[in-house]
């Protein structure tokens, strides 16, 4: 078998739980809680069988601290990748959360309908389409490997919709909680969901 045709496993977690300066939506920051920190100790143990051969995460700091914490566990350094942050909150930035309208979106983003987004924002075909163009560097770099990506609760809704939207094994809304993880493997055919 050639080497591109050996899928890359890439496991995708979401950060572990973080607190934030403020209530408003916004772009950056959330440090981890103590139970943050926890849910990303807990992330290194569950993986210390999977062979990981590499921890990448967002530039966020919530996503660093919680790849960090995990990739100790594993004894793997860290390395921080751009464009893997979550959809930005355009017109809703230093507005409270619509919990409403998150949930609306993330039903719609796991039904396979990516034309959803946040005004002035992103859709969700393009924070997957973004997301998408760095796993498959990745990918590529990492044929017939495992890997750790830390990145955001979006992020994991909008690559199922764009890999495998109606799965069975799909998160539902509200269901991609802190540290949570989700497999997806990349061949020369095509990306799929495995668990």
């Amino acid at each position: 078998m050639s080497d591109v045709h050996c899928p890359a496993r890439i496991i995708v977690a979401r950060h572990g739980q973080a607190e934030y300066e403020s209530p408003e939506m916004n772009e950056s920051g959330g440090s981890l809680t103590a139970l943050g920190r926890e849910q990303a100790r807990e992330l290194g143990e569950r993986l210390r069988t999977e062979k990981i051969a590499a921890v990448m995460c967002s530039e966020l700091s919530r996503a660093v601290q919680t790849a960090e914490i995990a990739a100790a566990v594993l004894g793997l350094p860290v390395r921080v990748r751009e464009r893997l942050h979550e959809y930005p909150p355009g017109d809703l930035l230093g507005h409270p959360a619509d919990r409403e309208f998150q949930s609306a979106m993330a039903r719609s983003w796991l039904s396979g309908d990516l034309s959803v987004g946040v005004p002035g924002g992103e859709t969700g075909r393009e924070t997957s389409d973004r997301v998408l163009a760095v796993l498959e560097g990745i990918a590529d770099e990492h044929r017939g490997e495992t890997v750790l990506v830390v990145s955001h609760g979006g992020v994991i809704l909008a690559l199922w919709g764009a890999i495998d939207p109606r799965s069975v094994r799909a998160p539902r809304p509200g269901e991609v909680f802190n540290g949570s993880s989700y497999v997806f493997e990349r061949d020369a055919d095509a990306w799929r969901s495995t668990g």
